[in-house]
């Protein structure tokens, strides 16, 4: 993209409209969290051996079907930690207390900062510029997260807040994808209906459930950010919005 991004008309959205407004998920879509060797580096405790280096990074990365094993009070914390800053710390802090890793007193508060810290994630290649693009073709944007943080400080590291017209973040609204509550929300609060509306996301089961109220829906794969350099390139390509 160039900055002369277009919609054609003879690509319809979900609904048959021409798409006029653009709902991205963060993590895994437009952001992704990649954390390396610098996370561990000095935490508090021993050090720690490259097997139990991966496996922290994997619990810290981990998605809902990751974490099946846990018994099942923990579970149902885990299902809604992205209702409430509290509870997701709680079950993050609880699930690296029990992954069977020696950290010292201190460690797991210190990894679970380094998850929050907007350095710790990295933009797609092709993030900024398709944000940049969208603004200067008039396509008002959205950003739908399951998250329970703000997020914001991450768009202005990377000069992208201003391409984004809404945030609608679960922890916020009370309400988490694949409501199809979360979309309309969003839909309403960028000012194109629905039917209008293109969400991209990483996941079928929460971002996908758009197409519920109407929008069409792109899933793009959430690959470290080396080996996905075009994926909302093509995938707004694809529903007719290119140079």
């Amino acid at each position: 993209m160039s900055g002369a991004l277009r919609s054609d008309s003879s690509t319809p959205g979900h609904g048959g409209g021409v798409i006029r407004g653009v709902l991205f998920d963060y993590s895994g879509t437009l952001f992704r969290l990649q954390p390396g060797e610098s996370w561990i580096d000095g935490l508090d405790g021993p050090p720690l051996d490259e097997g139990q280096r991966e496996e922290l990074i994997t619990l810290l990365t981990a998605t809902r079907q990751d974490m099946l094993h846990l018994p099942p009070d923990l579970l149902e914390a885990w299902h809604r930690r992205d209702l409430d800053p509290e509870t997701h710390r709680a079950v993050y802090l609880a699930v690296l207390a029990d992954c069977g890793i020696p950290l010292a007193p201190g460690a797991a508060e210190q990894l679970y900062s380094r998850m929050l810290d907007p350095e710790s994630w990295f933009a797609y290649p092709d993030t900024v510029a398709v944000l940049r693009d969208l603004r200067a073709a008039g396509i008002p944007v959205g950003v739908v997260s399951n998250i329970a943080w703000d997020i914001r400080d991450v768009f202005r590291r990377h000069r992208a807040y201003d391409f984004v017209e809404e945030f609608v973040l679960s922890y916020v609204e009370g309400v988490m994808k694949p409501d199809p509550k979360i979309f309309t929300v969003a839909c309403q609060r960028i000012g194109v209906p629905p039917e209008q509306v293109l969400m991209i996301g990483d996941s079928p089961h929460a971002d996908g459930a758009a197409a519920a109220i109407g929008c069409a829906t792109a899933i793009v794969e959430p690959l470290p950010t080396a080996k996905r350099p075009d994926g909302l390139r093509a995938a707004l390509a694809a529903h007719g919005l290119d140079d």
